[in-house]
């Protein structure tokens, strides 16, 4: 069975991969300090995805899917902080340690110290969406719109975010045959045995990457059917491969002991629930997605502006011409005045 060690003696256990041979080992820290604070990798890798996220939307995703670049940072605005305070909640809420406690309850403060880790991804995807949809409504943008956008900056959160878990040595599994497992991860407590297990943070950010490249692909190559459906996708592909992936982990919540994982069944739920939701809304007819309704309504703009142009133009050269016409009208002839001279 996986040993039990504390969170601070897994922290600054040596990580090795007998993949990469038998003498590979590194032992990161942590943390760092930095002007006399002391800054944790696990939260800078998550600001790092977070950065990376609203690059690309900006950049790639939001002229893709007609949303500005300001419709993407008011979505963040409410989505991000929603987001945390939802997979911060529904972690502290749903933890128990190995005796069965909840330590989060007996110290709601500790809930705040979210340096330490524990995000829960189902709360941050109902916060999130919140957020969305508050914003949706307020500035009029369709809703399935902004979460296709939201769903290519959570996989680049996941993809990155993940790697938190591999400075803080936490998010592994086990089998009873880890030790013949091929891309296992050995952890060496100081002054304790070599153990290993499933490198489960490393299957999730790979998993989360290739759905990251697959809906790049399909987005920029493929018309959607509808507004949303890159969202129902990566709730498909997520849940699918959460399914699997949680299975292996170590540090599941139980809904009944030994039997059914609360994020597995969840997993499970979201992937059926997608499933059914992408193959009933293809059967429809194509719908005008919002990304084309924009374009409709600037190129009708531009049009109308155009004929707004053009017809003061017209409206100008025919004062033109009546001012030369009146002029030339008022204008004696050379012998008329001529007579007047005389």
């Amino acid at each position: 069975m996986i040993p039990n060690f504390s969170m601070e003696q897994l922290r600054q256990a040596a990580i090795s991969f007998p993949m990469f041979g038998e003498n590979f080992s590194i032992c990161p820290s942590a943390s760092f300090t930095l002007f006399g604070k002391e800054i944790y990798l696990y939260g800078v890798i998550i600001a790092l995805g977070f950065v990376l996220a609203i690059v690309y939307c900006v950049k790639v995703v939001c002229p893709r899917f007609g949303l500005a670049s300001d419709d993407m940072y008011d979505m963040l605005l409410a989505a991000v902080p929603l987001g945390i305070i939802g997979a911060r909640l529904y972690y502290c809420l749903t933890y128990k340690n190995a005796l069965g406690i909840n330590p989060y309850l007996e110290d709601p403060v500790s809930m705040l110290y979210i340096w330490n880790g524990g995000l829960a991804i189902y709360g941050g995807v109902i916060g999130g969406v919140i957020g969305i949809a508050l914003v949706s409504k307020l500035k009029k943008i369709r809703f399935g719109a902004m979460l296709d956008v939201a769903a290519f900056a959570v996989l680049i959160g996941q993809t990155v975010g993940r790697w938190g878990n591999f400075f803080n040595r936490e998010a592994f599994g086990w089998t009873e045959n880890i030790n013949t497992v091929f891309c296992r991860m050995g952890l060496t407590v100081p002054g304790e045995e070599t153990f290993y297990v499933h490198p489960t943070f490393l299957y999730e950010s790979l998993w989360n990457l290739i759905g990251f490249i697959g809906l790049h692909v399909f987005s920029k190559r493929v018309r959607r059917r509808f507004d949303g459906q890159v969202a129902v996708m990566y709730f498909a592909w997520y849940g699918f491969g959460r399914m699997l992936i949680e299975g292996l982990r170590t540090d599941s919540l139980w809904l009944i002991p030994d039997k059914i994982r609360i994020s597995q069944l969840l997993a499970a739920i979201t992937f059926v629930a997608a499933l059914v939701v992408l193959l009933l809304a293809c059967r429809k007819k194509d719908r005008v997605l919002w990304a084309e309704k924009k374009a409709q309504l600037a190129a009708a703009q531009a049009a109308e502006s155009s004929a707004e142009t053009v017809q003061e133009a017209e409206i100008s050269g025919e004062s033109v011409e009546a001012a030369e016409e009146d002029e030339t009208e008022q204008k004696p002839e050379p012998e008329q005045e001529l007579e007047d001279g005389q």
